[in-house]
């Protein structure tokens, strides 16, 4: 049975509760004195450098009230809220979400799959709202072993991240990127979070991962940025990566994933990997074998 996840509401209200526990009173130009008793922000202070009543606030924090764009990004500039704490907070509040008519998941990935199939060297893959995978290429495959072999429920980049022995292997410093992946589902979510898919998501991580089960509870956010990481399949040598990501037109809620060979060397080796006959891949464990 899977557990019940919060309303977007009360993700923000824990949102802001969060941040508002981690600011100290000089953070926001206030004297702390020896009464004080936490070492967060009060309510009241938070309020009054909103310019919001204390109740009001109060409510927004219990999830109990709607805040419009302007007494939010008030609320977010009283607590010191970055650029990717204010997209959040703001999508947890329902705005800047994407159209409620986009297209169908199926017709998402067959319009996107001819586009990831034409990076012949570049791993690439098409996420949903939720970061499970749509869509993938042959050099996904080859890399990170065959999404097909694992189990519908569990076929989501967070889970690959944290529980794919194969992912966890062939990526070298693979634990910095895995947190931003969280990050940037919680960054990105909104209202998702809410959704039936998430609460099972996270009951199949903390069934297969539960020493990290402080990455999805955490509501910390943060943009996923480009980057270089180094790989190195089995039987192969090192080769460096660029990560980078693109947002459908048809659907800004996906999520397009690429990783770019950033030399003629790692282009080969790439190219080499997917020249690999498809028979040398273990289907139950997506491990290539030798001969």
């Amino acid at each position: 049975m899977s557990t019940p996840a919060p309303g977007p509401s009360q993700e923000l209200g824990a949102f802001l509760r969060a941040h508002r526990d981690l600011l100290k009173p000089a953070d926001v130009g206030l004297t702390a004195t020896v009464r004080r008793r936490t070492p967060g922000l009060r309510r009241e202070e938070v309020a009054s450098l909103s310019g919001v009543g204390l109740a009001w606030y109060t409510w927004l924090e219990q999830g109990r009230v709607t805040a419009s764009r302007q007494v939010l990004t008030s609320v977010a500039r009283a607590l010191r809220l970055d650029a990717a704490g204010l997209r959040h907070a703001m999508r947890l509040a329902g705005y800047h979400e994407p159209t409620a008519d986009g297209p169908e998941p199926d017709g998402l990935a067959a319009t996107v799959r001819p586009v990831l199939d034409s990076w012949p060297t570049s791993p690439a893959v098409l996420l949903d709202r939720h970061f499970d995978l749509l869509a993938w290429n042959t050099p996904w495959s080859a890399l990170w072993g065959t999404p097909e072999s694992v189990p519908a429920d569990r076929r989501n980049l967070m889970w690959l991240m944290v529980a794919s022995p194969r992912l966890r292997t062939v990526l070298h410093d693979w634990e910095p990127l895995a947190m931003n992946i969280f990050q940037h589902f919680r960054a990105q979510a909104g209202p998702a979070l809410a959704d039936p898919r998430t609460g099972e998501l996270y009951d199949r991580l903390e069934e297969d991962a539960p020493e990290l089960r402080h990455w999805w509870s955490c509501h910390s956010v943060a943009e996923l940025t480009a980057r270089s990481v180094t790989v190195q399949p089995p039987g192969s040598a090192p080769l460096a990566l660029s990560l980078s990501s693109y947002h459908p037109v048809d659907d800004p809620s996906a999520l397009v994933l690429l990783f770019t060979p950033l030399t003629d060397q790692d282009r080969a080796s790439m190219a080499a990997l997917c020249d690999r006959p498809l028979r040398a891949v273990d289907p139950a464990t997506g491990e290539r074998q030798a001969g």
